[in-house]
């Protein structure tokens, strides 16, 4: 077989020739971005100049005085500087549709003005009170997010993150159960700190430290899953998970309705309910994680109430404060009262600035009415994306429900080949085009669709015409 060599191919081509091809496949490709970017939905919004560093600059900062863990989106990373509803800007102050809101932080839109207002109203009068002083901002924030919660689920704890919320979840399990064992899914991602990270499902998450007591159920991916759509069948295994690898008692059992990190997975049908029978007569707690699927992303104010459940203890972060560091537990008095047993106290969960930023997304997201927003352009654009997967032989599934949607990349579909290095490629081409997803999934193959739930059905065409053309062009 002749082997190909640039070398040879190229050799006798004048230099000159090569440099006006080059050339000429840039203009092109700049010509095909700047035609798609006079497709972006009309917004009148524009930036003031940004005169700040560039992002050559803060790069090499990041590179020399923060971790290596905090890596960049794309080849070229974005240096963002403004943003305003669905819409991030760069520094030149070019304009991109983000369908990735800070990794589903962002609910209600970039700087709301009724999200900014308040805030920057409470920060002028009183920053950190400390809860241990009454203030009516934790206390109105928490009335109102308890409200929006089923059955007895009335007390509110503050954190700062999701990985604290879980982390009190887990600890208030083993206490009120007096079990310590705790059952999650394969797949899914709790924190990072240590019990969190011991209920965590994938292994690039997990430090090489000691983590103890935690089983991990088969997956109920309807994609993947072993079972498929049979969530009875993988109920099954969840009860014989319990018996066979702990006393047959559990202290709770964690789980996503759609697991983010694990790439916008969907639990199978019937499987939670089913569980939850099981969990019960494990003696354990059921607790919702809802870091990523709250706050009416999936079209439900809550991911869990898809599946006709109701937990014990329900965490919460992300979209709690549209970028404020906050997160939440609620849970039942009666289990609340497990921490007056010694004393708990969180230095800044319920701040007076981030409970004020979390009223104000609830006013927002029943004002604004994201809710019914999520549920009727997250179908639109899920249908849409599903006319995609089949003009598309690459596109392996299209999953979610609201705006929590994923898009997975195979290079076989019999096989379910990841293709993950299509993946990154795909990503690049989208935001030269002006879109901005997320990546994730255990194989890094999936697109995560996460968009503020301002989005609307223009922006959910101009997404797919972008991913179809940088699709188009693999």
């Amino acid at each position: 077989m002749q082997r190909f060599s640039a070398k040879s191919t190229f050799q006798n081509i004048p230099i000159s020739l090569l440099r006006r091809c080059i050339s000429s496949t840039s203009q092109t490709a700049m010509a095909a971005s700047d035609e798609f970017l006079g497709r972006l939905p009309p917004f009148e919004y524009i930036p003031p100049p940004y005169t700040g560093p560039s992002a050559d600059v803060i790069l090499n900062q990041r590179k020399e005085f923060l971790s290596s863990y905090t890596s960049c989106l794309y080849k070229k990373p974005l240096n963002i500087v403004d943003g305003k509803m669905q819409y991030l800007f760069d520094e030149s102050g070019r304009r991109y549709l983000d369908a990735f809101a800070g990794i589903a932080v962002v609910n209600c839109g970039h700087c709301h003005p009724h999200v900014v207002k308040p805030v920057i109203d409470q920060i002028k009068r009183l920053q950190h009170p400390t809860t241990l002083y009454l203030n009516h901002a934790i206390a109105d924030f928490s009335e109102a997010l308890a409200s929006k919660l089923p059955g007895d689920l009335k007390v509110v704890f503050f954190t700062n993150s999701g990985t604290e919320a879980n982390e009190l979840a887990l600890m208030m399990a083993k206490l009120y159960t007096g079990y310590q064992d705790i059952v999650s899914i394969r797949n899914g991602y709790h924190g990072n700190a240590a019990g969190t990270m011991g209920a965590t499902g994938q292994s690039m998450w997990k430090f090489n430290v000691v983590q103890t007591g935690t089983h991990h159920a088969l997956n109920p991916d309807p994609y993947r899953g072993v079972f498929g759509s049979d969530g009875e069948k993988y109920a099954r295994e969840l009860h014989d998970l319990i018996q066979y690898g702990t006393t047959g008692h559990i202290a709770g059992f964690v789980f996503e309705a759609i697991q983010g990190v694990g790439g916008i997975v969907e639990l199978a049908p019937g499987y939670l309910s089913a569980a939850y029978d099981i969990v019960k007569k494990a003696g354990g707690l059921f607790i919702a994680d809802e870091v990523q699927s709250g706050f009416t992303r999936t079209g439900d104010f809550w991911g869990f109430e898809a599946h006709n459940v109701v937990p014990d203890i329900v965490t919460m972060a992300k979209g709690i404060g549209n970028g404020f560091p906050l997160g939440a537990v609620v849970t039942t008095p009666e289990i609340a009262r497990v921490l007056t047993r010694r004393c708990y106290f969180n230095t800044f969960g319920g701040n007076a600035v981030a409970t004020t930023a979390g009223l104000a997304v609830l006013n927002v997201i029943e004002k604004d009415k994201l809710q019914e927003n999520a549920s009727m352009v997250g179908s639109y654009l899920k249908g849409r994306l599903d006319q995609l997967k089949e003009k598309h032989e690459i596109i392996g599934d299209v999953r979610g429900r609201g705006l929590m949607l994923g898009v997975e990349l195979v290079s076989d579909r019999k096989l379910k080949t990841p293709a993950t290095a299509e993946t990154l490629h795909i990503m690049d081409q989208m935001k030269e085009l002006g879109v901005l997803v997320g990546k994730g999934g255990f194989f890094g193959n999936v697109f995560k669709i996460t968009p503020p739930l301002c989005f609307t059905k223009d922006d959910a065409d101009y997404l797919v015409e972008a991913m179809d053309y940088s699709v188009s062009k693999m």
